[in-house]
């Protein structure tokens, strides 16, 4: 999709700091990171959210999780991360692309 953002950094038109790769993923740092470690790790093709991209392909959904953990793993979070995705606007999706963010590098407050 030529409008979605994450799209335009998987087709490198817009240009990011990549921390690990596959195929049919891409990791990149966010650019406004929560934590010390930071990372978005999307599925190269579109995909409106987690629900979308399970639904259409369950084993790119396992596919991205497992790049998630190599970036965790890459990071060297040894004292734990979280992995999390937001769907729709009430939980804080601001991009329109399924993605899980990759946070760690200190302890990490309670969600709510």
């Amino acid at each position: 999709m030529s409008d979605c953002l994450f799209c335009r950094i998987a087709a490198t038109e817009i240009p990011a700091t990549v921390v690990h790769e596959t195929s049919r993923t891409l990791a990149f740092r966010d650019i406004a990171p929560q934590a010390p470690t930071h990372v978005l790790v999307i599925p190269r093709d579109h995909h409106l959210d987690v629900g979308s991209l399970a639904a259409a392909d369950p084993a790119l959904l396992a596919e991205l999780m497992t790049a998630a953990v190599a970036v965790a793993d890459k990071e060297a979070l040894t004292g734990g991360y979280r992995l999390l995705t937001n769907t729709g606007d009430d939980a804080g999706q601001t991009v329109s692309h399924a993605h899980v963010h990759v946070l760690g590098g200190q302890p990490l407050g309670p969600l709510g």
